[in-house]
Order: C-alpha cells, then sequence, then structure tokens
C-alpha cells in the first residue's frame, strides 16, 4: 500500500525549519471512505506510515500532524515519539469530557499538543493546560485579535505559528507583533523585482549554469576554472566524498574527481554550487526544495524513459525556483543565460512534458491530491512510483544540502 505525502515548512523568526506539517494521502481513494477525505489523513499516517521512519521525511526535524476526534479519543498519538512531533488538534474537533480526558492523556505521556486554526473561540479554553502551540492564519480579524492575546499566550509559555504567510511584508508585520513561527510560501516569491539588477558576480554564476546545459563541455576547462578558486574546488571535493554520492573510493585529485563523476554529474555540481551561491541570502529550505524538485523530475525523467544529456529534468527542478531566490520574474532571469529551448518553454510558458515534471512537484507542495493523479495518468506513471519518487528525492536533497549550501 502506498500513500502521497506532502510536507510544509515551518520556519522561525531567522526563517529557519524547525519542522514540517505533513499531509498524507493514499492514491486514487482513501482507506476510510465514509468520512472526510482530511479526517483520513491521521488514521492513514497511523494505517501506513508508523512502519517507516518519520525522520526520512521531516530531516529529522519536528513533525506536524494533524489528529482528529476520533484518533484523540484512541489514543493513536502515542505511536508516535513524543520527542519528534507536535500533536495538532483541528478546528472542527467537538470539545467534551471525553476529549480533555484524552488530550491530558497524551500530554501526560510528554506529548506537545497544538490547536490548529485557533479561531480564539471559548470552547478552547478548557484544553488550554495541555497546549504548547496555537497556529492561527494570517488574516486582518487574526493580526487583531492575536495582538490583544499575545501577551497572554506569551506569559502561558504557548508558541504561536502563523499560517498562509504569502509576503515578504506579512512576515515582517507577524515578526513585529512577536510571532514564534511562520508557515506559508513567502520563502517561494519573489520579494522585490521592480528595477532589479544583479551583480556581476552572480551573471557570472548564471553563466555558469548555463555550462550545465551544453551539450558538450570540455573537461580541462572545468578543471581550469576551479583550479583559480580554492574555494570551488574544496566543495567540488566535499560533494564527491559526501558517502550519498559515492561510496568507493575517497578522491583527493581535482581533475581526477571530474573524471570520475562524469560528464552529468560534473554538470550536475555545477548548477547545485551556482545555485548555492545565488542563494547565499535566502532561507536555506528555498534551495532544499530546488534541490528536491530537481531529484525528483529527475527521477521521472528516467522512469519515463528520457535519455537526455543534460538531465533536463534535473535542470528544469533545479532552475523553477530561480525567480524567487533572484527576486526576480523567470523569464527575466532565463533571458540571461543560454539555457536549451526546451527548458525555457517549460519554465516561462508551462508547457510540455518538462513543465509537467515541474507540476508534480508543486502538487506535492500543494497537497493536490487531485491534480497529482491527473498528472500521474498523463505521464503513465503509477502514484506508487510518484510516492517512491518524493521520499527518494527528499532524502537526497536533505543529504546534499548538508554539502553543497553549508559554509557555501
Amino acid at each position: 500500500m502506498y500513500a502521497y505525502v506532502a510536507r510544509q515548512a515551518i520556519f522561525d523568526r531567522d526563517k529557519k525549519v524547525i519542522g514540517y506539517e505533513l499531509l498524507f494521502r493514499n492514491g486514487q481513494d482513501n482507506c476510510f471512505p465514509n468520512i472526510d477525505a482530511d479526517e483520513a489523513t491521521s488514521k492513514l499516517l497511523n494505517q501506513h506510515h508508523l512502519t517507516h521512519d518519520l525522520g526520512e521525511i521531516t530531516d529529522h526535524k519536528l513533525a506536524f500532524i494533524n489528529f482528529y476526534r476520533d484518533t484523540l479519543l484512541y489514543r493513536f498519538p502515542t505511536s508516535l515519539d513524543p520527542l519528534n512531533c507536535i500533536i495538532e488538534i483541528v478546528e472542527t474537533v467537538e470539545v467534551d469530557d471525553a476529549l480533555i480526558k484524552a488530550c491530558k492523556h497524551i500530554h501526560d505521556l510528554g506529548f506537545r499538543l497544538a490547536l490548529d486554526d485557533y479561531d480564539f473561540n471559548p470552547k478552547w479554553s478548557a484544553l488550554f493546560p495541555y497546549i504548547q502551540v496555537v497556529k492561527v492564519e494570517a488574516e486582518a480579524q487574526t493580526t487583531e485579535r492575536l495582538a490583544e492575546i499575545m501577551p497572554q499566550l506569551k506569559s502561558a509559555g504557548v508558541k504561536v505559528v502563523v499560517e498562509r504567510i504569502e509576503t515578504v511584508a506579512q512576515f515582517q508585520h507577524y515578526l513585529d507583533l512577536g510571532v514564534d513561527y511562520f508557515q506559508g510560501f513567502f520563502f517561494t516569491r519573489p520579494e522585490m523585482i521592480q528595477k532589479r539588477q544583479l551583480p556581476a558576480s552572480k551573471i557570472n554564476l548564471l553563466q555558469l549554469m548555463a555550462i550545465s546545459c551544453q551539450t558538450d563541455f570540455n573537461m580541462t576547462e572545468v578543471n581550469r576554472v576551479l583550479e583559480r578558486d580554492a574555494s570551488l574546488a574544496y566543495k567540488l571535493l566535499r560533494f564527491i566524498n559526501n558517502p550519498a554520492n559515492y561510496h568507493r573510493q575517497k578522491i583527493a585529485s581535482l581533475l581526477h574527481a571530474l573524471n570520475y563523476m562524469g560528464q552529468i554529474e560534473v554538470k550536475k555540481f555545477i548548477a547545485l554550487l551556482a545555485l548555492a551561491n545565488l542563494g547565499d541570502d535566502k532561507p536555506q529550505e528555498l534551495l532544499r526544495l530546488s534541490l528536491t524538485r530537481a531529484r525528483l523530475c529527475e527521477l521521472v525523467s528516467r522512469a519515463r524513459g528520457d535519455h537526455q544529456n543534460p538531465p533536463k529534468g534535473f535542470l528544469i527542478g533545479l532552475f523553477s525556483l530561480l525567480d524567487a531566490i533572484l527576486d526576480l520574474p523567470i523569464n527575466v532571469v532565463i533571458s540571461k543565460t543560454p539555457i536549451d529551448d526546451e527548458i525555457q518553454v517549460g519554465l516561462i510558458e508551462q508547457h510540455g512534458h518538462l513543465a509537467d515534471y515541474v507540476a508534480v512537484c508543486r502538487t506535492l507542495e500543494q497537497a493536490d491530491w487531485d491534480r497529482l493523479d491527473g498528472l500521474c495518468q498523463q505521464l503513465g506513471l503509477t502514484a506508487q512510483q510518484i510516492a517512491d519518487f518524493h521520499l527518494e528525492a527528499l532524502n537526497w536533497a536533505n543529504d546534499i544540502s548538508k554539502t553543497a549550501f553549508e559554509n557555501s
């Protein structure tokens, strides 16, 4: 039995990821057909995911997981590790003595509880002795109410997560309000695009990425470039010595490393390294998301029998967030580098099979399961394949980001 999983990052005040909200769903139908699809999420988790390490999905950060009334009453969360998860109580539950008793029991076992979509309703007051986190949506009414009760929440030691942060202005507003954590797509949107110009150093990095789009390039020339930059050479050796990539031998010689990696892997490395330096002022999660997309698109491309050099599936996934990384529209970014025509069409016009690969990534990130089912059929792939590819991509991105983006 397979299941889709989407993860949505939760950031601290420094835009560092402290955990992920996990959303599960099995393939074309849910296991509990007589209940709401969302309610099946927590049951599905217990049915099909407790046998796996959730840390593989969350990069060993906190997992925020929705639970509903029946799953709380039957103590389903107790199957999880209280150190690694936050139990989210959804807003639709009925608060009565049975639920209060269940929440107290789960809390006393060491679990942290959160109120999801907290609406400031007095009915929740009975649960507050056991609540460590509240999640509210970013909207005008929320701002006013939240400002009123923030001192009370702070004094009680309750952390506040604001969801649906879509702009940097929103992020800054709630930051000033004293909010602890943030969730939303603000980090994948351009912060400002008017009259924005790239410095020469980043234009050079874009040109370096364009090397990855050439059918052939001279390995010796690549070696000469790296020899002039000790930092790049060091990062290459770190990259190739990462156990996530190669296991057979340690590499010490630079040219040996390039030849050992081979042309396609060298191209991928160049793109990764350029991306890391292009996004040096961006949340690492944005760069990690680019890696996840790159790997997922590559796996989809392979499964469909694409045999391409350069690896277009990998590259379109990697390039798909350049607009957010550079704070420029994607067509402006692409115009600055001679990227393959097919990749350009996929990124700018969002047309063609390469664009479909990126669409698979987006639907997983947004938990748009209906759209994902349609894409699976369109691409001739099974839901099981996509689920497996996504988990592999998450693990690969977690491993590579530690090498490619740390100390960049």
